[in-house]
């Protein structure tokens, strides 16, 4: 039986559009217990999530089973994984092949293989992502925000011109776009802590200029109307109060991004040619060198992904080995070179990056094996074909991220999965309430935070029940 009742878009939709009025009409989110939690002392003070978008396979990446190769006639239930094991810089660590530069930084690194994701019933994979990065599984009566926007509310800017929350790489006029606009917000508080948005890296300095063609006097004149508009709108109109001195103050905040210096951290003409080469894998490789640019002008939080597109990317319904095999030589380099570049800048102790999926993939099972659900995608029994030869199902029982930096142990394996089908996680699972625990632990956050919306306290996790893992933190967080 399913844990929870199926789910379809047009529902998600309905109580996202819900949620996102209720947010509109939210005053002031007071933090309700600020003074009375235990104070953290932290270990980074800027995130960086490397989103792999689309249900990366786990076991076709960082936690790789017995290898099969392809031929004609393979029984599917023989498949755990396509590509064979490699040496990392760690004894007793192997990753899969093709990650060979991460394998060399792996000594850097702390690679959690029991994340778990949730029991939403039926699979949509913009309801995990919802989930993944807001701690709360959709619908919500409110309009949750984005974990980047609770650090960029808790704890505000590291440089008063660079946006606190910045998002690279997600455009939302493909596919699910309607969807992911549900989470890439500040939700309930406020514009001002929303994400700067940049669709395509490769042109980010477009994102600090005025639009091609445009004089600056026309610019400044739009701006001036817009805010105009906002300030002269009735209470009500366009949102609560609170909701509309928020949108000027984001106004504020990018109208003080384009005449600051920080903006040039955006120009990726200004970076040396030699550098640029080594990220230079395409779209997500440029933006691993924008994120190390950003986090060297003072970014708070920021997000790159490889982009969410259905049957795209990590979406892997087909051709699951040949894709991957793609999808790896645009990742592995900029993630190791990124690792390399923080740390030679002593910028990686205090910086966290966190690569992460909403799920993984396996040929057979949909889902978890005590919890299945209806399968999506259909595998034969007998391989005849190599667009079969992949993990094309959602699995759910067993995940990998993988930690750099900010306090994390260098080095370290967390949990154990099986090695035969199912390869669901044995020891130190990991859910999403701990997961952002470990996170807002790092950046000095009380998971029993909360905020009041409606009257009622919103935690930075679930219920206030999130448990950071502590087994991966190199030096325990001061209590202060």
């Amino acid at each position: 039986m399913n844990a929870a009742p199926s789910w379809n878009r047009r529902d998600f939709l309905k109580t996202a559009g819900a949620a996102t009025l209720s947010a509109l009409a939210a005053g002031f989110p007071r933090a309700l217990n600020a003074e009375t939690i235990e104070k953290i002392q932290p270990t980074a003070d800027t995130v960086i999530v490397l989103w792999m978008a689309g249900g990366m396979a786990s076991t076709e990446t960082f936690d790789p089973k017995r290898y099969t190769a392809y031929e004609n006639g393979l029984p599917s239930s023989k498949v755990l994984s396509t590509f064979p094991s490699i040496d990392t810089a760690v004894d007793g660590i192997k990753i899969s092949q093709g990650l060979e530069k991460i394998a060399s930084v792996m000594d850097r690194g702390t690679l959690i293989r029991s994340y778990t994701a949730g029991d939403l019933g039926f699979i949509l994979h913009s309801r995990h992502q919802f989930q993944w990065h807001t701690g709360y599984a959709p619908p919500q009566t409110v309009a949750a925000p984005h974990i980047g926007s609770v650090i960029a509310r808790t704890l505000g800017p590291r440089d008063p011109a660079m946006p606190a929350f910045i998002d690279i790489g997600q455009r939302f006029d493909l596919g699910e776009g309607e969807e992911l606009k549900a989470f890439h917000t500040a939700g309930f508080l406020g514009s001002e802590y929303g994400p700067f948005l940049i669709a395509n890296p490769e042109q980010a300095v477009e994102s600090v200029r005025p639009p091609t063609g445009m004089s600056p006097g026309r610019f400044e004149n739009r701006e001036k109307f817009y805010r105009q508009l906002a300030q002269q709108s009735p209470v009500g109109q366009y949102g609560s109060d609170y909701q509309q001195q928020s949108l000027l103050r984001s106004l504020d905040n990018a109208h003080r991004l384009l005449s600051s210096p920080a903006a040039k951290a955006f120009d990726l003409t200004l970076e040396p040619k030699d550098s640029y080469d080594k990220y230079n894998t395409g779209r997500f490789g440029i933006g691993c060198l924008l994120a190390r640019r950003l986090t060297e002008a003072g970014a708070r939080f920021i997000e790159l992904t490889t982009e969410y597109i259905p049957f795209v990317n990590w979406d892997t319904h087909e051709n699951g080995h040949t894709r991957l095999a793609d999808l790896k030589k645009s990742i592995d380099a900029p993630i190791a070179q990124l690792v390399l570049d923080l740390e030679e800048r002593g910028l990686l102790d205090r910086t966290l990056i966190v690569l992460a999926s909403e799920f993984s993939r396996d040929m057979l099972v949909e889902g978890k094996p005590d919890n299945g659900v209806k399968n999506q995608v259909t595998v034969p029994d007998i391989i005849n074909d190599p667009k079969y030869y992949g993990m094309h199902r959602h699995f759910t029982d067993a995940g990998s991220v993988l930690l750099f930096g900010g306090g994390m142990k260098k080095g370290h394996l967390h949990g154990k999965t099986a090695d035969e089908r199912p390869c669901k996680t044995l020891e130190g699972r990991v859910i999403i309430e701990d997961l952002h625990a470990t996170i807002y632990q790092a950046m000095g956050i009380s998971p029993k935070l909360s905020y009041e919306i409606e009257k009622r306290p919103f935690y930075t996790t679930r219920d206030g029940s999130g448990k950071p893992v502590n087994e991966v933190f190199a030096r325990m967080p001061k209590k202060v």
